[in-house]
């Protein structure tokens, strides 16, 4: 009986297979093309030292609970070099061409085979064939011909790749991602300790855990127009998301509510993801910088919300906050404080050019706040003493910095010296104060952050994010206009 089952799934899973090729295309056409993936790749070995070879993981597969995994995602290095987005592979660049049976190469990859009883459960696998044809990856194999892989990793003076974290777990599965780390770590002679120290002394060996990284946020930190336009597709989609919540906005609302009406927005325009947990706060929840359980029942009139998301389109992900009065109308003390923190915003947004460093943006957002709060009576003076929070030894009201690259992370990869053209970047100046503050308690629980997302330029910037109103007013003004979520009427469970 076993036996008949088991080819009955062999047989149904070689009929879907090409039942799904007969059909046509089932997935966006718009993902970045081989090419890209490939001048990325060829990029980073201009980049790297002679006589190396760089060698990247796949993501691991991460497990939810009991057999039910989080939704896959990607290893973005590892995607950004190769377009492949399953699990259980591994990279290797090579500076120079290398020789093996007959064949020249300077790149191959280590992918998935085929399982068809797997691949009836959950999906087409791309396997060899695939990765040559689809990745154009001219030298590949299955992931079970790593083991015995005749590479001798002793005769490069680099073999670069990015520290293990004992994090992956053994799935069983023959060739999965733990047997390749093992199989990786065998070939290299891995030391057995918790940190390699090759960067510390005089280097004994020839791995290296640092290069990689700096290598890679070189090319990451500046944008291709590929690569920009998907950035534009992830930012409007999220900017959207923002305006049209402003106009659904209700006291009474749940936080949960409210980060559902955001991420159905992202979802109807296809964005596969959101960028990181969405954060949704309302009144003092407002106070925390990543307060993501968004669990607040009923949103109180009178209180602000701030509300920090971003959708993931194709792997790249925006970057955007808003924060609103629940009612449509700011009071007198949380107008001030929000048009303190534009006021920091614009001052940044002045100076935002190539040549411009990180440092002077968040100087220029840190001098507009902190003399408006002295003005205010919120802090004493600009003395040290009166502005930091003796607790966190940051500033008390604006305790984070104000400057991130964005891209396939969140925090994405670049460098954080100075501003160039083709950096996408953040500038989310913010005010919190929580209750219990030493200030007026007039001014208690009101959180205010304002993030954008902005392109440089040679001679400037470009803001991506102004499909969401900045100004208090401009934002009041839309708050009136009626919402499609309106017609939503769901029946009341008990």
């Amino acid at each position: 009986m076993k036996k008949n089952i088991l080819i009955f799934c062999l047989l149904y899973a070689v009929c879907l297979a090409e039942f799904c090729f007969a059909q046509a295309p089932t997935h966006p056409d718009d993902f970045l093309p081989m090419d890209f993936h490939q001048s990325r790749r060829e990029a980073l070995r201009a980049k790297m030292p002679p006589n190396s070879v760089a060698v990247l993981f796949s993501n691991p597969v991460r497990n939810r609970a009991n057999d039910v995994d989080y939704m896959y995602h990607q290893d973005p290095n590892f995607y950004y070099l190769t377009g492949h987005r399953e699990p259980h592979s591994v990279l290797l660049i090579f500076k120079d061409e290398q020789r093996m049976n007959g064949k020249t190469f300077d790149e191959t990859i280590f992918v998935r085979g085929h399982d068809a009883l797997k691949e009836l459960y959950d999906g087409e696998r791309l396997g060899k064939e695939g990765a040559q044809e689809k990745l154009e990856m001219e030298v590949a194999f299955v992931g079970a011909d790593f083991k015995d892989y005749n590479i001798d990793f002793s005769k490069f003076d680099k073999v670069m790749f990015y520290d293990f974290k004992n994090d992956v777990r053994d799935t069983k599965e023959k060739a999965d991602l733990y047997e390749l780390i093992a199989s990786f770590k065998e070939k290299i002679n891995y030391p057995d300790t918790k940190e390699l120290t090759i960067e510390v002394e005089p280097q004994q060996n020839n791995l290296d855990t640092k290069t990689l990284d700096s290598l890679l946020s070189q090319l990451r930190g500046i944008k291709t127009a590929e690569e920009l336009d998907l950035m534009r597709k992830a930012v409007n989609i999220s900017a959207l998301g923002q305006a049209e919540v402003m106009k659904a906005m209700r006291p009474g609302m749940s936080e949960l509510e409210v980060q559902g009406m955001h991420e159905f927005i992202y979802k109807k325009y296809q964005a596969e993801y959101e960028g990181y947990p969405s954060i949704v706060g309302a009144g003092h929840n407002g106070c925390v910088l990543h307060y993501i359980e968004n669990y607040k029942p009923k949103i109180e009139d009178g209180e602000l919300i701030l509300m920090d998301l971003g959708a993931e389109y194709h792997g790249y992900t925006a970057d955007v906050t808003r924060t609103i009065p629940v009612n449509g109308k700011f009071t007198k003390e949380q107008k001030i404080i929000y048009d303190l923190v534009y006021e920091a915003q614009e001052a940044a947004m002045a100076i935002c050019k190539e040549g411009t460093t990180f440092k002077e943006i968040y100087a220029a957002t840190a001098k507009v706040i902190n003399e408006g709060l002295v003005e205010l009576g919120i802090y004493a003076s600009l003395e040290k003493e009166d502005i930091i929070n003796p607790a966190t030894g940051r500033n008390r009201y604006y305790p984070h910095g104000c400057t991130h690259h964005i891209g396939l992370d969140v925090h994405d990869l670049g460098e954080y010296d100075t501003l160039q053209a083709g950096m996408v970047i953040t500038i989310e100046p913010g005010i919190y104060i929580p209750e219990g503050s030493p200030c007026d308690p007039k001014w208690w629980n009101i959180p205010v952050r304002i993030e954008d997302d902005f392109l440089i330029t040679k001679d400037g910037y470009e803001l991506l994010s102004d499909l969401a109103p900045r100004k208090a007013e401009e934002i009041e003004v839309l708050m009136e206009e009626p919402s499609p979520f309106d017609a939503i009427d769901l029946p009341k469970l008990e």
